[in-house]
């Protein structure tokens, strides 16, 4: 066995693998477990993704930096990995704030990006010498220059965000026919304007959105020209998909934002601009998987069953709890518009299945009737004990997650691949990272067979000895809903 390269204890620590095969991971993560007689759900977490994430990112918008937007999901183990390859932050609050600080952020790296901030959070602010904040509004100049009044600031301006998923407009950013007079104020204020800023919204299915705000930005930049502000920043916002099943993808608005660009800002007369953007479910979607275990059913008949469309040609139909939910994990659903379906089913013996699927709700552990997850899927019988795995669950999940009714997913497993480490030794710099805060170990992961079969999507049994059983998961309601057996967890951009 190879020596670890860093020992401490085991939170906090990545381990090493010479590739990443989630199977292997997954099962022996949960001997582990069972071993300690914990059913408790978890995170697993592919820091190799959020690696690969990034050295895309700066090839494919090569002007921009990033300034992961900490709200999307605090991890510190992958902040650290953003520390590290030398990513900015958008913090909204003094608690983000103070949270960089103490991972050893340098205060300049730093955006507070929040327009409509709190007294003392910009005394926090003035205090730590984070000098870069957002405004949208007079009253907040008003606000900074009491408090703040060599503060950097920067103009966020409304965008048309009506291809959005979350609109952010309606609450955030100055309308385009009072951003004039904003800067005469701050002008005339004496404050230290320094740049534009503006977000489309997340889960946009246009490109316009940002191509017209960068434009609106260079009639904003020329403008402050001329009433004597030298303007040194544009803050293209979020909205950055983390995923590939999104209407837009990711290249597409890298490439629009590209072509705008070069545009409007060139090189040969603003290089002296610096721009950033404040990407957050870009970096963590992905990166994460959540583990819940089933930890109660009932079995009923179709006859209980509301949706007549979820009934098929079957007499029961099943209810199954698992321990995370929507006050915690899947708190998604509601303030993410998002709409998780397990893509892995884990059994927890030996045991031969009857090759039918039946109707199937999935609830959280909550006892608020709300707290229900999936409502019409059609799954093999499951058992108590058995597991569910959730892929693209890093973002907008642990969050806002509260621990209603005692429940709660606390334990995260860090894995990296020999490869994926080796990108980030060379991205970061060898010497640099030996001093960095990261902790590795080796871990050992041996090829695990069971007797348990692979499943296709009729129940069938296929020729692979593996306690996992791919199951395409396919919504009688929503027939485009089609979940691809697989492990949907390595970026594949």
């Amino acid at each position: 066995m190879k020596q670890p390269q860093c020992l401490t204890t085991n939170r906090d620590v990545v381990k090493v693998l010479p590739s990443l095969n989630y199977m292997n991971i997954l099962s022996k993560t949960l001997k582990e477990l069972k071993q300690e007689d914990s059913d408790d759900s978890f995170y697993i977490c592919n820091i190799g993704d959020i690696v690969k994430k990034h050295l895309y990112w700066l090839q494919s918008l090569p002007r921009v930096k990033p300034h992961y937007a900490i709200k999307c999901n605090p991890d510190n183990m992958m902040l650290k990995s953003l520390i590290a390859m030398g990513t900015g932050f958008d913090c909204a609050s003094k608690a983000e704030i103070r949270q960089m600080l103490e991972l050893g952020v340098d205060p300049k790296h730093i955006i507070f990006a929040n327009p409509c901030k709190q007294a003392s959070h910009i005394r926090y602010a003035r205090d730590n010498n984070v000098s870069l904040l957002v405004f949208d509004n007079e009253d907040e100049l008003k606000k900074t220059k009491k408090i703040y009044p060599n503060a950097k600031l920067v103009l966020r301006i409304q965008t048309d965000d009506s291809a959005a998923t979350c609109q952010l407009s309606m609450k955030y950013g100055a309308p385009l026919d009072a951003c004039e007079g904003l800067l005469l104020s701050a002008m005339n204020m004496g404050l230290n304007v320094v740049g534009i800023s503006f977000h489309v919204g997340s889960g946009t299915s246009d490109s316009t959105a940002y191509v017209e705000s960068i434009r609106n930005s260079r009639k904003l930049f020329d403008y402050a020209s001329e009433i004597g502000f030298k303007f040194t920043l544009l803050d293209i916002g979020g909205g950055f998909p983390g995923t590939t099943d999104v209407e837009l993808s990711f290249d597409s608005i890298a490439n629009d934002i590209n072509k705008e660009l070069n545009d409007f800002f060139p090189m040969k007369s603003h290089s002296h601009v610096k721009i950033i953007a404040e990407p957050g479910r870009y970096y963590a979607a992905s990166a994460f998987t959540l583990v819940t275990n089933v930890i109660a059913r009932k079995i009923g008949e179709t006859d209980d069953v509301s949706d007549k469309a979820c009934k098929g040609d079957s007499n029961v139909a099943m209810m199954y709890y698992v321990n995370d939910g929507v006050y915690d994990s899947f708190n998604c659903m509601f303030y993410d518009h998002a709409n998780p379906k397990p893509s892995l089913i884990y059994l927890s013996d030996k045991r031969s299945q009857d090759g039918q699927c039946y109707p199937s709700s999935i609830w959280g552990p909550t006892c608020d009737g709300l707290d229900k997850l999936n409502d019409c899927l059609y799954l093999p019988r499951l058992n108590i004990g058995d597991w569910l795995v959730w892929s693209n669950m890093g973002a907008y999940t642990v969050a806002a997650g509260s621990s209603f009714n005692g429940f709660k997913t606390k334990n995260t497993y860090y894995f990296i691949s020999e490869l994926d480490l080796s990108l980030l030794k060379d991205h970061v710099g060898r010497p640099s990272f030996l001093s960095s805060s990261f902790s590795f170990e080796d871990f050992q992961c041996d090829e695990y067979q069971s007797d348990n079969p692979l499943l296709d999507i009729n129940g069938n049994k296929k020729s692979q000895s593996l306690s996992f059983f791919a199951k395409c998961i396919k919504s009688k309601v929503s027939p485009d809903g089609e979940i691809k057996s697989g492990i949907a967890i390595t970026a594949t951009m």
